[in-house]
């Protein structure tokens, strides 16, 4: 699997071994991905996976964070 990733992509692959008897920890700053998340959940267009193309999906998602920055420069 590992050398079928570095010809496909030509990319380096590493295996990350987890010494902990958890393996459960809070990332710091993860909050702010879930904020976002739920901020572009409010699009009706993102909520469902409509588009069939990837690029169309990611323009979406340009779109409505610029009408959200919007929104928030036009405030007082």
């Amino acid at each position: 699997m590992i050398q079928w990733a570095k010809s496909l992509w030509r990319c380096t692959v590493e295996v990350v071994k987890r010494n902990e008897l958890h393996p459960f920890k809070v990332l710091p700053r993860r909050w702010v991905v879930e904020r976002t998340f739920g901020w572009l959940g409010r699009y009706r267009r993102l909520n469902r996976d409509h588009e069939r193309h990837a690029q169309t999906g990611e323009t979406m998602v340009y779109l409505a964070m610029i009408r959200l920055m919007l929104a928030r420069l036009g405030r007082e």
